[in-house]
Formats: structure tokens, sequence, C-alpha cells
């Protein structure tokens, strides 16, 4: 077998018989990896702490014919204790570790960009940098940029017409003009639209002066659109503590 190592992201875990775990883990290099944990959930474990949701960690393993095997690890960043310390925290947190999962499914596929924005994201939200909600729906929507569905907030994602414009479609893209406008289209505030802007940007200080009912339109959208263009419902997005 072919040892090797990377940095992970540990996206969930599930018991394996009596002592193992099946870890699933969002790799620097090597994408998205399924590794046995042997041992791990007897308490002589030496390692089992390290591999709980959320954690970055340092992992050596060898490649298996179905899954790999999980030989060594070091905590880089335990963002599990600050996330699972607070249920707002994580529940937001495993919303995102859920997209990452399902944007990175093909095994072994490289997925650098991904594991960097997902690696951000927790690191921002474990140390409380802004909102929980506006960190969520950034992440959303950047991750979504990344795997080739960009929103268009700026110019129609039809016709590319420069905006603002006033209606949102997530089947056709994002903000829509009058002529372009498919019926059952959404028709958001302007502020609402901005703030789906900067969270695409990364602007934050615009994104922090939003106001709450303009958060929770846009996390709307953003649900939606994310879950239109996954083609299925993410199971804890629902349980999310909305603003």
């Amino acid at each position: 077998m072919k040892l090797y190592r990377d940095e992970a992201i540990v996206l969930r875990t599930h018991k394996l018989g009596e002592a193992d775990r099946i870890v699933t883990l969002l790799t620097r290099n090597h994408g998205q990896v399924r590794a046995v944990a042997k041992g791990v959930r007897r308490t002589s474990s030496k390692f089992g702490a390290r591999l709980e949701p959320f954690a970055v960690v340092d992992v050596q393993l060898y490649a298996g014919r179905t899954l790999d095997v999980i030989t060594q690890v070091d905590t880089l960043a335990p963002h599990g204790r600050a996330l699972w310390a607070d249920y707002g925290l994580y529940t937001t947190a495993t919303a995102m570790a859920e997209t990452a999962e399902r944007l990175t499914e093909v095994p072994g596929e490289p997925a650098t960009q991904q594991y960097l924005l997902l690696a951000g994201a927790l690191r921002a939200l474990a140390e409380r940098r802004h909102p929980a909600t506006l960190v969520l729906d950034s992440y959303l929507l950047r991750a979504l940029a990344v795997a080739g569905w960009a929103p268009s907030f700026d110019e129609c994602a039809r016709c590319s017409a420069p905006g603002p414009h006033r209606a949102f479609s997530a089947p056709v893209g994002g903000a829509v003009c009058t002529g372009c406008r498919p019926p059952g289209a959404a028709a958001p505030a302007p502020e609402t639209v901005a703030l789906l802007g900067a969270l695409l940007a990364g602007e934050w200080a615009g994104a922090e002066a939003s106001e709450d009912k303009h958060r929770r339109e846009a996390s709307g959208l953003v649900a939606v659109y994310t879950q239109w263009h996954l083609e299925r419902q993410l199971r804890s997005l629902r349980h999310v503590e909305r603003a």
C-alpha cells in the first residue's frame, strides 16, 4: 500500500465495528478521502480526539483498495472545541461541512480551493470574527462560485444587462432584468442584493452594516440557490439558527 501525508479537515465520522471509525476528510491535495481510523473509540487511543468534525489536521494514511487507513494524526487547528460548545456555531459548521462534502464527491479529485475556503470559514466561525449567518452565506456563495456556479448580482445572469436588477432566479443564475425575469422569480430588496454581492466578494464592512431583515432575506435566497445547484436538500441547513 502507498503511504502519503496531507493536511485535512474532518468533515464527518461514523462508527465502524466496536472500536473503529470511518472518517470523511477534505484534504488539501488529494480531494475528499474516506479512511478508517482503527481503535479510535477505545479510551487508550492516542489520536481519537484529534479526529473530531471540523478539526484541521496533519494526517498520514495508507492508500487501500476501498478505504484508506489513518496511521498518524497531528492537530493543526482544533476548531471543534469552540464550535461544539455553541449550538449555533455547531449547526453552521455542520452545514458548511455537508456542503463541502457534496461539492467534492469525486474521490481523489484535487479540490485545493474548496479546502482553503472551508478552512478559512471554519477559522472565522470558531474565532467569531463575523456573525455566523454571514459567514455561512458567504461560504456557500463562494464555494458554489469555485464549483462553477458563481451567482450574478451586478448584471443580468441571462443577458448581462448592467444592474442593479430587482428580480432573482436561482435556476437562471442570480439577478435578472425585467425582460429576462422568469415566472416565480423572487423580488428582493435592493439592500438584500447589495448584501449578497458583498458576501460573495468578502466585503465584510458592507455585509456587517446590513440590517437583520435583509440578512434573513439574503439567507433564504442563498439556501434556495445552493440547494438548486446541488440538486438536493442540505439536511443540516434546516437546523441552522438564523439572525
